[in-house]
């Protein structure tokens, strides 16, 4: 009885060794992919940004009633898909909001290029080499001396 114990010890713990059991989706939601939301209008983004907030609730109630493992593997594909496409949705309207400023004296902060305090603070250099009318008649009366040297 001893050695029987002994040899399903020894199948336990190579059965443990390996690696753990993963249960395989089979119905996997195809995932969203930029460049085809990148295609579509601000108005299909919102409806479709819809439909997959309205999938997600449905596939946590599956998850509290005690769903299938591929219903509960599916809600962390949903939850990228709706990071995608919000994604997708903010930067083109950032994008329509610098087309729509650009050109203006003033532009959103949000727009402007960010860079470093400093570097924000600093003149324009229009404004860093401006001279005076005074300082370029003298230096038109005065130019640097060019001097030829011969060996």
């Amino acid at each position: 009885a001893q050695g029987d114990s002994k040899s399903s010890r020894l199948l336990c713990s190579s059965r443990e060794s390996q690696a753990p059991f993963r249960p395989q989706v089979a119905a996997q939601m195809p995932k969203v992919k930029a460049y085809e939301l990148r295609a579509k209008t601000s108005k299909e983004l919102l409806k479709e940004l819809d439909d997959t907030k309205a999938e997600l609730a449905q596939l946590r109630v599956a998850k509290v009633a005690g769903g299938a493992a591929s219903k509960l593997a599916k809600i962390k594909i949903v939850r990228k898909s709706i990071a995608r496409i919000l994604t997708v949705y903010n930067q083109k309207q950032k994008a329509e909001a610098r087309k729509q400023w650009k050109g203006k004296k003033y532009m959103p902060l949000d727009l402007r290029p960010k860079k470093t305090r400093a570097i924000r603070r600093l003149l324009k250099p229009e404004q860093k080499y401006a001279k005076t009318q005074k300082t370029k008649t003298k230096f038109s009366n005065f130019p640097m001396r060019r001097y030829a040297v011969t060996m």
